[in-house]
């Protein structure tokens, strides 16, 4: 089960009927998160593998996940947005359990994204689990 941000995202996804529509609230989605500063923007928090520019910052406190992110393209922002619905909030041991590729399904983003764009949306995934994981 995900996060219940997630599962807001999953109904709102529900009521919008075209891509356009959807890829237009990922974006949306993106824009609402506040930047990351630039002191962050980093070689050690860069995510290697995207097409665009990412760059994601981790950090636990009491056992618990959470990150923030930028990326240089608005849909790859929108995109951790999304994730950071799914995973900010868990205990750091959980997020490796999380089923990401499963939930983004769950929204169609897996046959809508361009090769480039899911092979990035990997290289995230896996930076937030090996993270997650060499912390717990």
């Amino acid at each position: 089960m995900a996060q219940p941000a997630f599962e807001e995202i999953v109904e709102d996804f529900a009521f919008l009927d075209d891509w356009e529509d959807r890829y237009r609230y990922v974006i949306d989605q993106g824009k609402a998160m506040a930047p990351l500063p630039e002191a962050l923007k980093v070689p050690a928090t860069r995510v290697e593998g995207c097409a665009s520019q990412v760059w994601l910052h981790p950090t636990i406190e009491n056992g618990v996940f959470n990150f923030d992110g930028e990326s240089d393209a608005m849909i790859v922002r929108g995109l951790i947005a999304v994730l950071r619905r799914l995973y900010n909030g868990l205990p750091v041991a959980q997020v490796a359990a999380v089923d990401a590729r499963g939930e983004m399904a769950r929204l169609g983003l897996n046959d809508h994204l361009s090769a480039q764009r899911s092979n990035g949306l990997r290289a995230m995934i896996e930076r937030i689990r090996n993270t997650a994981q060499s912390a717990a």
